[in-house]
């Protein structure tokens, strides 16, 4: 059932010019679109529901994650291959330090409403740059939100942080942040790096107590096999560590027409994930939830309707699958990008969850897959990795 909680989602159009490039994956289109589909379809009118401004991050809160020296590199808009910047991924852009410190500030307000009460729930859609390192650009991100976000929690007092990372690509800059903090539980599930970048995040990687959690998925899982990990890794986990606030990245390049990864998950199928993370924000985390966007490179059938589902979910109206799209968004759409919008918020796909209750099939290499993180980090929490 939805659950209503006051609801903060931090947005400024300068948020836009996070910008790499017309021919650039990540192009800001997508978040553009996302916010018109949200405002159309009346998420932002919901009770509790308010949008909110906020201020870039300073150097200080930058200096939480990233190396001075790097940042100094990124306001410069030097050209520096040893820190990422400037490979092709990475580009040097106009304002990219002003850009991408809106993204991390818009972060830092959604942990800050969070943390004080003013919000059970705070949203950051721009966000969920999740590569940045301490010291380099990577994998389209500057500066890492997430992690300077979880960094400000502890900072704070918090004493436990759980981060849901569920983009198709491995969560590595949020795990490296934290790997030997066992304070920060870091959950990731994704495409298996044997076939994606960026080449880690194997159940081995397992960090301080067990603390860093990786499920490595084979190319083709699509929502069954995607869900059915989920509920084997992600619930159980933290029932057990009891975050006092949980961080989530909702990367949407898990879907089926995602031009840059092998995972076949529908918009259906992302929705139930938004509705179970939702579900263990107030099981787990008191209802305290902080969410962020992440990747997502279909930009108009796909990031659009993920996100306005995932706003939806936390507004505690979750938009029914078979709503129509607006006629008034779809002209939108094709005024901006010259393509023709989905009519449905759905891709009318099976949800069902076959729970990991059921029993374990070690001929299903989805199931090998949960095993393997199951063997590699439930000891640590005091779980039966075989229940």
């Amino acid at each position: 059932m939805p659950v209503s909680a006051t609801f903060r989602v931090f947005w400024d159009d300068r948020l836009l010019s996070y910008d790499f490039g017309a021919e650039h994956p990540l192009n800001p289109v997508r978040v553009e679109l996302t916010m018109a589909l949200a405002r159309e379809l009346g998420v932002f009118d919901a009770p509790g529901v308010s949008v909110e401004g906020f201020e870039p991050a300073d150097d200080a809160l930058l200096t939480l994650v990233h190396d001075p020296a790097y940042i100094e590199a990124v306001r410069a808009e030097r050209l520096d291959v040893a820190r990422g910047l400037g490979l092709a991924d990475n580009p040097v852009f106009s304002g990219m330090h002003d850009a991408s410190a809106l993204v991390a500030g818009a972060s830092v307000a959604a942990a800050r409403a969070v943390w004080t009460g003013e919000a059970e729930h705070a949203a950051n859609v721009a966000g969920g740059l999740h590569h940045a390192m301490h010291g380099a650009a990577s994998g389209f991100c500057v500066y890492n939100d997430p992690a300077i976000a979880i960094a400000w929690l502890l900072e704070q007092g918090a004493e436990k942080v759980a981060y849901v990372d569920v983009d198709v690509h491995h969560g590595d800059g949020v795990q490296a942040a934290f790997y030997d903090d066992p304070r920060v539980l870091t959950i990731s599930l994704h495409e298996t790096p044997r076939t994606l970048f960026p080449g880690t995040g194997t159940p081995q990687e397992t960090g301080a107590k067990g603390t860093s959690v990786n499920v490595a998925l084979p190319p083709g899982a699509g929502d069954r096999h995607w869900l059915r990990a989920f509920d084997a890794v992600v619930p159980p986990l933290l029932r057990q560590f009891a975050p006092e606030i949980l961080v989530t990245q909702q990367g949407c390049d898990s879907h089926e027409l995602d031009p840059l990864a092998h995972l076949t998950l529908s918009i259906d199928g992302q929705r139930a994930a938004y509705q179970a993370l939702h579900r263990l924000a107030h099981e787990t985390a008191g209802g305290r939830w902080i969410l962020t966007g992440g990747g997502g490179y279909e930009l108009v059938h796909v990031v659009p309707r993920a996100w306005t589902h995932l706003l939806a979910e936390a507004s505690g109206r979750p938009i029914p699958p078979d709503t129509p799209t607006p006629e008034s968004w779809r002209e939108f759409v094709r005024g901006r990008t010259g393509r023709h919008a989905p009519e449905r918020m759905t891709d009318g796909a099976d949800t069902e969850v076959r729970t990991w209750e059921s029993g374990y099939d070690p001929a299903d290499p989805v199931d090998r897959a949960v095993m393997a993180t199951r063997q590699a980090v439930f000891p640590e929490h005091g779980l039966d990795p075989m229940m």
